[in-house]
């Protein structure tokens, strides 16, 4: 008998391959995909291994200028916001999720002194509820990317960062071959690939406005 787990799994790759493939499909997932992370809220912490966020952080130490403005996309229980506020001390981080149980656990484990510097809102990473050209860096880590969104939100100079903390073996996972080919498409003109314990990440720079 399948497994609960290895079912949800196996829907978190179909809802990442028809969300890619075909963004426009993507609504008939997002109700099932909320569901699906109310329901892990309780536990997701306590999946999370010691190395989860190790390409995720690989990626983040090569940027060579940091960012003043963040939105973490997915951000769950907060675990990728807290590093980014602990590695950009002067930055200011928006962490973003469609799931309300996961936020309502970001804020719990927030750290006091990093209160100032985060917030936690609801938001459809398909349509984010956020200006054009607001973020010096779009950060994702096991994330399902919207490409337009995620394009569009980044500033000129700008960067986006997506990490898989187990590689092809993530659920929600894109081959970096294919995230280059839609980000370049949108104006991202130079990668860094990672390949860090069991993970991998890409970081891509937005071009400068002509």
């Amino acid at each position: 008998m399948i497994s609960r787990v290895a079912i949800g799994r196996r829907f978190a790759r179909i809802a990442t391959d028809v969300a890619v493939r075909y963004p426009r499909l993507w609504r008939f997932f997002r109700p099932l995909v909320r569901r699906q992370f109310d329901a892990l809220a309780p536990v997701w912490d306590s999946m999370r291994l010691e190395d989860t966020l190790a390409p995720y952080e690989a990626a983040l130490a090569a940027l060579d200028s940091a960012p003043r403005r963040i939105i973490d996309v997915g951000t769950g229980t907060g675990a990728g916001a807290f590093s980014l506020a602990e590695r950009f001390p002067d930055a200011e981080i928006v962490g973003v999720d469609l799931s309300d149980a996961m936020l309502e656990q970001a804020r719990r484990n927030s750290p006091e002194d990093l209160r100032d510097r985060i917030s936690f809102q609801r938001a459809d990473a398909s349509a984010l509820p956020f200006g054009d050209d607001s973020f010096d860096l779009a950060s994702h880590a096991n994330m399902i990317p919207f490409f337009d969104e995620v394009a569009r939100v980044v500033s000129p100079g700008g960067h986006a960062l997506f990490a898989f903390s187990s590689g092809a073996g993530t659920p929600i996972y894109v081959p970096i071959q294919r995230l280059r080919e839609e980000l370049a498409k949108r104006g991202f003109t130079e990668f860094a690939e990672f390949y860090v314990a069991r993970g991998t990440a890409l970081l891509a720079h937005k071009g400068d406005a002509a």
